[in-house]
């Protein structure tokens, strides 16, 4: 981080002091392998990767002040994520104050969010979509709805009440639509049975993608934080996922078991549920 130095001058009998910023420390360079993915769950040159991602916007131009680096920002950013604990608390381990932690996670997330877009395609739709409700724990949540594939990329992060295209699988939080296939309540045949078997396998990666984020990004556990501000660090958490998954930095071990289930499904019309079990039964004929 950097250093204050303070320089002496006098004009003529008055005396005053000039506030000098030392050199910044190389941020990256006193943590281990080991220490950067244990403390930010990123290695070395993930950290420079994603700092230049977010470089244009965060690199300050000024001189007057003892603006920290993009890479120092992304450190205090990447930390309260993996963490998930006070702005105070990472801040007496980042060696600033929690009012810099707080103004430099907002910016950091901002950022990031901006950029899902870029790293979380399908289908192509541009809107997103928050929704704030008392959870069955009666905690305020944001709801998020996650789409993934097998690799455990993240697709769609909002489900939108549009169509996409293909069809999706739900799990029973979720109403039958024509394009969000769910489970069938009570299996009556051996296709209905093979049909949901092979339902509950696929989804298996929704449910461990569930159980690697907030693992991985302890503070999607549990944010202190105004809506607008927690949208952004999910945001921002799920493009870091992303990028994670990518490059190939090791998550399984951070796993333990899939999330239970806590989503508010979107809203659908009678005809839609009706028209999603004629296609729910047509799949079950033609492939099972």
């Amino acid at each position: 981080m950097a250093g204050v130095v303070h320089r002496y001058h006098r004009l003529g009998s008055r005396k005053y002091r000039e506030r000098m910023y030392a050199e910044h420390a190389k941020p990256l360079a006193q943590y281990t392998t080991e220490e950067l993915y244990a403390r930010f769950r990123f290695g070395r040159d993930d950290i420079k990767y994603i700092a230049d991602l977010v470089r244009p916007k965060l690199q300050h131009k000024t001189k007057r002040s003892p603006a920290l680096f993009v890479e120092e920002q992304c450190l205090i950013a990447l930390r309260f994520y993996a963490s998930g604990t006070f702005y105070q608390v990472v801040g007496n381990n980042m060696g600033v104050d929690k009012s810099t932690v707080s103004n430099v996670v907002k910016a950091v997330s901002v950022e990031l969010a901006s950029l899902v877009k870029e790293f979380v395609s399908f289908p192509k739709d541009d809107q997103m979509a928050e929704w704030q409700y008392v959870n069955r724990k009666g905690r305020h949540s944001i709801n998020v709805q996650s789409v993934a594939n097998a690799d455990l990329i993240i697709t769609n992060c909002v489900l939108q009440s549009n169509r996409p295209n293909g069809i999706i699988l739900g799990d029973s939080a979720y109403p039958l639509l024509p394009w969000l296939m769910t489970t069938f309540p009570v299996a009556n045949t051996p296709e209905q049975a093979g049909f949901n078997s092979a339902h509950c396998k696929t989804r298996c990666a929704i449910e461990c993608l569930n159980g690697v984020l907030k693992r991985c990004f302890a503070c999607l556990n549990y944010l202190q934080v105004e809506p607008k501000v927690a949208c952004n660090i999910i945001l921002a958490c799920i493009v870091l996922h992303n990028i994670a998954t990518r490059h190939n930095v090791p998550l399984d071990d951070i796993y333990d078991g899939p999330e239970p289930d806590e989503v508010q499904p979107p809203m659908f019309t009678p005809n839609e549920g009706q028209t999603g079990r004629v296609i729910r039964d047509a799949i079950v004929r033609h492939y099972f």
